[in-house]
């Protein structure tokens, strides 16, 4: 079994070394991409960096660049659907960004959202990650308590700190502990 590279002081990051990366996903609310560059421009970057992994894809080859090639799960879809929803996403981010005074570039990539976004933070060396939470409410909620968050994944699986952006609250009364029977 190999050794898999632990947080430590001797790995701390200098939230001033490196950007900012946000994953984001279509239709998103914008809360996440604006938290990110006001972060960005608040540690003095110019430019955040946005990721989207598409999960209809698969990764075909990681470049060191944080680029990626890849392919269709399904051999049957239309192979220009993704550009598509890069261009929708574009229009997203540009407006949710207009006027923020820092520049973006968005990041097309493929397969598993922590581990997609986890290489490109390496190939970055990007100082820290930003993901929005998950809605709380009906299937979305029992689909994050039987997978996982991709925040909770990306927090235990690299060694960058993850901002943790709230798109949704719960009134304290309403809200089940998880240490409650």
């Amino acid at each position: 079994m190999a050794d898999v590279p632990q947080p430590g002081l001797d790995r701390l990051v200098d939230f001033r070394s490196g950007p900012v990366l946000a994953g984001v996903v279509p239709d998103q609310n914008p809360l996440i991409a604006v938290t990110a560059a006001h972060l960005s421009a608040a540690l003095g970057q110019s430019v955040v960096h946005l990721g989207y992994v598409d999960t209809s894809r698969y990764t075909v080859e990681e470049l060191p660049d944080g680029t990626v090639h890849h392919a269709a799960l399904d051999p049957d879809a239309d192979a220009g659907d993704w550009h598509e929803v890069r261009s929708g996403l574009e229009i997203q981010i540009g407006e949710a960004l207009a006027g923020s005074g820092v520049s973006w570039k968005l990041w097309y990539l493929a397969g598993r959202p922590d581990r997609s976004l986890t290489h490109l933070a390496r190939a970055l060396d990007a100082s820290l990650i930003v993901v929005g939470s998950r809605s709380q409410i009906g299937m979305r909620r029992i689909r994050e308590l039987a997978e996982g968050s991709i925040a909770n994944h990306l927090a235990h699986h690299q060694h960058r700190p993850v901002l943790t952006v709230p798109v949704e609250a719960i009134d304290w009364k309403d809200a089940r502990a998880p240490w409650r029977p």
